[in-house]
């Protein structure tokens, strides 16, 4: 895990269902920093803890409530958008490779080597993979649409089930 140790500053969260499961949503003064799934809302919170080491957690009020149901709304049919500012933290190869997931199309995919080579780095495939394990913030950084060389589905943070899920969502869309 890819924790921003010298990053330190408030952060708002909250843990809401969706149709995936639970879905852990966080957020600083400049966007939203973290977009999480899982099925244990206490693993949720302590990736989020573990991640942000300095910062200062704490739940959301009515106003952050808004940002997580749209969050949800946008998990749930993702062909309404997202244009929620986003807090992104990484290094600046992991920046290049969210850049470059962000333009994929909803409801298209991408291979780890198409993005390398997106990148101008061919070379790079197994640091692109890297890089999308490391996005924290699941579907406004689309790393569910990047999947092997011949098509299949694998390799998601947040299970392979949830992966072919939001890209059948996108294709119904």
């Amino acid at each position: 895990m890819n924790s921003m140790k010298t990053e330190t500053g408030a952060i708002r969260f909250a843990v809401a269902a969706c149709s995936l499961g639970s879905v852990l949503v966080a957020a600083t003064d400049k966007g939203v920093c973290a977009i999480t799934f899982g099925d244990d809302r206490d693993a949720l919170v302590a990736d989020l803890r573990d991640r942000f080491p300095h910062a200062r957690i704490s739940g959301g009020d009515e106003k952050f409530e808004r940002l997580v149901a749209d969050v949800v709304a946008f998990v749930e049919a993702p062909a309404r958008g997202f244009d929620r500012p986003l807090d992104v933290r990484g290094t600046a190869f992991q920046q290049e490779v969210w850049d470059a997931l962000r333009a994929i199309a909803p409801g298209s995919t991408a291979s780890y080597a198409d993005i390398a080579a997106r990148i101008g780095k061919p070379a790079a495939v197994r640091a692109v993979a890297q890089a999308c394990a490391a996005n924290a913030i699941a579907v406004a950084i689309p790393c569910h649409r990047v999947v092997r060389r011949n098509g299949d589905v694998s390799g998601y943070r947040w299970g392979v089930a949830r992966k072919r899920a939001l890209l059948d969502r996108e294709a119904a869309a």
